[in-house]
């Protein structure tokens, strides 16, 4: 069998088995940890970037094969994840502009892609580090140029490139000291391999094992002592402690004020820490950053438009976790040092809680409907932030005053920003720019909050007539910002009329926050309902874990 020419439709079935090869040994790919992050999750990410892209050629398949690239770099984009997620997305991103005229091609257009895509992801790194996911893709790639130089068929350039590959992740201890020292490949560079090898097999019209592939090297990744990989890392060695994604999109009046240069835009942000990624299109520029002061970040980033999809975890706390007992006996913990500004907020449910925590409060407090925290719980939450100034988001009315009363009675700066509702919250988060004082902090962050507008659904728990609705016990209506304005039956269908009410010509951004009542089935329904009504609008789903609330909106 071979094959000299390929088509949008075979390298949609390719992209398919890569990305099902890669998700079988994500947990592989974990174990073998990426350098320098302390996270272990390089192979979560990458799968959940390469699923992103595969989803949306999946649903763009067609023969044109630079269409179909075109998805493939769409769906990468927006879902990529982590530092090598992010390079995965660029890889690919080249690959498919330099084939996007392309109705087929050829081993040699297919070599050449492959060139192409390895240029863009190493413009895509600020300081690329050999050794990693780079390194086994130049090398792959200068292989399929110089096999497809006297070799037509596809299936053998494909061959000479998972080969290459193979030899070039064995080859990464080599080039980066930490690997060999604790005894693994690169796990980027391992993902790559096992999305090459989903190729390949779709090539030869074989199907690959659904069955985990433990790499060679993994075995070694517990050492003597059982020590992990981690542990070879000083958590004190970690310069830039929080791991920060998050993506911009362009807003033209804040373009036209600051105009986006890409590469001045790399430089700037290099200046606030390591392992920068930065790509950029016309409408949207995804970051991936280590920073010590993530806010300064986002900040700086925000003078572009607005900001979506933001992650930051911190490193140093997920390297203590991880490394545990392994260490030597703890010694007394020191007097820790005050941070400039704390963030205090309350939320209900794990999900809202975590999504708080990732874009930079420093204390989420368990509460909100029915659960009001009191006003000693607030008290401790600011004193256990140890700032020494605090903005206190209450995201509920009925908890502004235990706020306002937690204010008064601690002794250092303290401001409540008066949101009432979780979105209001999140938006004002967002808005919170440490290099300006506390109360032009407040003012800014309860602007913000004028800019975002609040949907919720729940349950009547009483027959009654209100807002010129009449309600039965049971009833599911839809509130929005605090006015009742549409009764259902069904949970699903009082968020879907809801939605109708709310969504308008200026609606840009819809966050819908899942609550532990809504069902799955639930939950695509009012997804479809919003992709199929509201086309321009960008929609991001969360599960909040919420109770009460089987659906929040925020709609921006």
């Amino acid at each position: 069998m071979t094959i000299k020419v390929l088509d949008g439709l075979r390298f949609a079935e390719m992209i398919r088995q890569g990305a099902n090869h890669l998700s079988t040994n994500a947990k592989a790919v974990d174990a073998l940890n990426v350098f320098p992050v302390p996270d272990g999750d390089t192979g979560t990410n990458m799968n959940l970037s390469m699923t992103s892209g595969a989803k949306e050629v999946k649903n763009n398949t067609q023969a044109h094969i630079g269409k179909v690239g075109q998805a493939l770099s769409k769906g990468l984009l927006m879902g990529a994840r982590g530092n090598s997620g992010v390079i995965l997305s660029q890889l690919f991103r080249g690959f498919s502009k330099a084939i996007e005229q392309k109705e087929t091609i050829t081993a040699r257009d297919f070599s050449h892609a492959l060139e192409a895509g390895v240029e863009t992801a190493y413009k895509a790194v600020m300081k690329p580090v050999e050794g990693t996911i780079l390194t086994v893709a130049k090398d792959a790639a200068k292989k399929a140029v110089e096999t497809a130089k006297t070799e037509t068929d596809l299936i053998k350039v494909m061959e000479a490139v998972v080969k290459e590959a193979k030899a070039s992740l064995a080859r990464t201890p080599d080039l980066l000291p930490v690997l060999k020292e604790v005894g693994v490949v690169d796990s980027g560079g391992q993902g790559l391999v096992y999305v090459y090898e989903g190729f390949l097999a779709e090539l030869k019209g074989e199907k690959l094992s659904d069955t985990p592939v433990e790499p060679s090297m993994n075995e070694l990744v517990e050492l003597e002592h059982h020590k992990s990989v981690q542990s070879h890392i000083s958590t004190e060695d970690i310069e830039f402690g929080y791991c920060t994604e998050f993506m911009v999109r362009f807003e033209e009046d804040k373009v036209k004020a600051h105009p986006f240069k890409e590469d001045q835009f790399r430089l700037d942000l290099s200046r606030h820490g390591d392992s920068l990624l930065v790509i950029a299109d016309d409408e949207i520029v995804k970051v991936h950053v280590h920073a010590e002061h993530p806010g300064e970040v986002l900040s700086y980033a925000q003078r572009y438009g607005n900001l979506i999809n933001i992650k930051i975890e911190n490193m140093r706390e997920q390297h203590s976790n991880i490394v545990g007992n392994q260490t030597s006996p703890a010694k007394p913990e020191a007097k820790k040092e005050k941070i400039d500004f704390g963030i205090v907020t309350v939320a209900m449910g794990s999900g809202i809680s975590e999504l708080f925590r990732s874009i930079g409060a420093h204390a989420v407090i368990e509460g909100g409907q029915t659960m009001n925290p009191s006003t000693e719980d607030i008290v401790k939450a600011i004193q256990e932030v140890n700032a020494k100034q605090v903005i206190i988001l209450p995201n509920n009315k009925n908890i502004v005053l235990a706020a306002e009363q937690a204010a008064e009675v601690v002794d250092i700066p303290v401001e409540v920003v008066k949101t009432k509702t979780v979105p209001q919250g999140l938006s004002a988060l967002l808005a919170f720019n440490p290099t300006v004082s506390l109360e032009e902090n407040k003012i800014n962050m309860e602007e913000a909050t004028e800019h975002v507008k609040t949907g919720q659904v729940t349950h009547s728990v009483r027959d009654t007539v209100i807002d010129g609705l009449e309600l039965k016990t049971g009833d599911f209506m839809g509130i929005a910002d605090g006015s009742i304005k549409v009764k259902s039956s069904e949970k699903q269908e009082a968020a879907i009329q809801l939605l109708k009410e709310m969504m308008d010509e200026d609606s840009e951004i819809l966050t819908i926050l899942v609550g532990e009542e809504a069902t799955d089935e639930e939950v695509d329904q009012v997804v479809q309902f919003a992709e199929e009504h509201f086309e321009d609008v960008e929609i991001e789903v969360h599960q909040g874990n919420q109770p009460l609330y089987p659906f929040i909106f925020s709609i921006e």
